[in-house]
């Protein structure tokens, strides 16, 4: 296990510097209730006083019930300033101006949301003079479970490296609330999702697979696949060059 106080002294450290270079005035970070963007926040906090966290809610109703609350739970317990901007109608307006230009599939709908929230959380920056936070950790990177300019878009990230087991170690270290912890993963981005049966295997599956560890041969063979297709969303722009 990580030296959970050691990984907490470097991270802000890290933060605080990132923040002197760019000349920043603060932070930004999407707030959705999860795990990845409660240990976020709390690192970001804990470098630097002007941190923001936003609430997205967009469609779903878990957006509006579950995650909202939990997300103000740890706003509250670690003092992040919440703010909320209701992305259904931007969403739903998105929808109607693409009927005239394509027949959306499942999967485009679904990637909408993360990039109007990363547009969101953008805009907020530019105003303000913010850097936007990632929040997307190192399992989830290597199959590619995020959106390409969605969630996958920041300006740094302060948890890439950290594994899903990882996230929660920390997040037990910090005390938070037990909450974020104990509930099931979900991207929220339709109703019923979760993280682990959109991928079609576990976290502790994917851990163990990413530690060298051996799990059964379709997980195994289901992880390669994701992480091979994906492989566009974790490599730079393809670029003309002479």
């Amino acid at each position: 296990m990580r030296d959970y106080k050691e990984e907490f002294e470097k991270r802000v450290a890290f933060i605080k510097s990132l923040l002197k270079k760019s000349g920043a005035k603060g932070i930004v970070f999407g707030n959705s209730g999860g795990k990845d963007c409660a240990l976020v926040g709390i690192l970001c906090k804990a470098a630097c006083k002007n941190t923001v966290g936003v609430q997205m809610p967009c469609s779903t109703k878990r957006n509006y019930d579950v995650d909202a609350k939990d997300g103000r739970e740890v706003a509250d317990k670690f003092g992040i300033e919440t703010r909320v901007v209701d992305l259904t109608p931007v969403k739903e307006a998105e929808l109607k101006a693409l009927e005239a230009a394509t027949e959306t599939t499942p999967a485009a709908v679904a990637n909408i949301a993360p990039r109007l929230r990363m547009t969101t959380l953008y805009a907020i920056a530019g105003a303000e003079g913010r850097l936007v936070a990632g929040t997307g950790n190192a399992s989830e990177i290597y199959v590619g479970y995020f959106t390409k300019w969605g969630d996958g878009a920041c300006d740094f990230n302060p948890i890439s490296d950290l594994t899903v087991t990882e996230v929660y170690e920390f997040l037990r270290y910090l005390d938070a609330p037990k909450r974020v912890i104990e509930k099931a993963p979900s991207a929220a981005l339709f109703e019923g999702q979760t993280d682990e049966n959109e991928m079609g295997v576990t976290y502790a599956e994917l851990d163990s697979y990413i530690a060298g560890g051996e799990i059964p041969p379709d997980k195994k063979e289901k992880i390669d696949r994701l992480h091979r297709i994906s492989e566009h969303k974790r490599v730079p722009i393809a670029r003309y060059a002479e």
